[in-house]
């Protein structure tokens, strides 16, 4: 890439027949979205087309799993099977990276959400996921924690296990290599 939030023409092309073809295979995934509408969305907003292969690059496999009538935008949602390996072995949020005195993570979920351009899906979106697949039944994903929770120092974390999906507390600064985060983009 040659600017830092712009893909060639070639990679926009390849990007988004990937995600054509992911989109055909998980119907499930947003019944009643016709893509032809939602690739001419794609093609006028290259920075988030950028922010979508990024979500790739890092094994997110982003998906549309909705829309939003109010706004007119599709939701994209990582969708990969467990928490996406390239954003694994992160603690929560800068705050907790710089509190670390040993054993420093390389980065931590809000900053590189932050730097791809997405969010950290709410407890309320991952539950929302977990309805339509059984997502992170081997990992764990770091979600959006309520500021009076970071305030004490924790953050929040959720899973799937036993046919549930369990959230959970750690503080801010642990990481685990199965833990990375999920993220959405709204385009």
């Amino acid at each position: 890439m040659g600017n830092k939030t712009e893909l060639t023409p070639a990679q926009r092309e390849e990007l988004i027949s990937l995600l054509k073809a992911r989109f055909e295979k998980n119907m499930i995934r947003h019944q009643g979205l016709e893509w032809d509408k939602l690739q001419a969305k794609l093609e006028a907003n290259t920075e988030k087309i950028w922010s979508l292969a990024e979500m790739e690059r890092t094994g997110g496999e982003p998906d549309v799993v909705g829309y939003n009538n109010a706004t007119g935008e599709y939701i994209f949602y990582d969708c990969s099977a467990e928490s996406p390996k390239g954003r694994r072995s992160i603690c929560y949020d800068r705050e907790a990276l710089e509190s670390r005195k040993e054993y420093k993570p390389e980065n931590c979920a809000l900053d590189m959400a932050v730097a791809m351009g997405i969010e950290l899906l709410t407890e309320e979106q991952y539950r929302e996921l977990q309805k339509i697949g059984n997502f992170d039944t081997k990992t764990s994903s770091w979600v959006k924690t309520p500021a009076e929770i970071r305030k004490l120092g924790g953050a929040i974390f959720c899973d799937r296990r036993y046919n549930h999906v369990f959230v959970y507390h750690n503080g801010a600064e642990s990481y685990y290599g199965v833990r990375g985060f999920r993220g959405s983009l709204s385009v």
